[in-house]
């Protein structure tokens, strides 16, 4: 009794097409798609956080060097 059947499920769905229609609803699953890609991109594009990139590892080599010149 209150769980949602199957038949619920269709009557929202049709209420649902009713209202917004295929066309708003279809732009609307491709943005989200997109969106979605998007993320999933920028994750993988960063670095992880205990790894230096190689310009970064230059850098950190080139304070490393200066300090040990001055402490000398």
């Amino acid at each position: 009794m209150g769980g949602m059947s199957i038949w619920h499920w269709v009557i929202v769905l049709v209420v649902v097409l009713l209202v917004f229609g295929t066309k708003r609803l279809t732009s609307g699953a491709k943005d989200l798609g997109s969106a979605v890609k998007e993320f999933k991109k920028g994750m993988k594009d960063e670095e992880p956080k205990g790894q230096l990139s190689d310009e970064k590892r230059k850098e950190e080599q080139v304070r490393e060097d200066a300090r040990e010149r001055d402490s000398r």
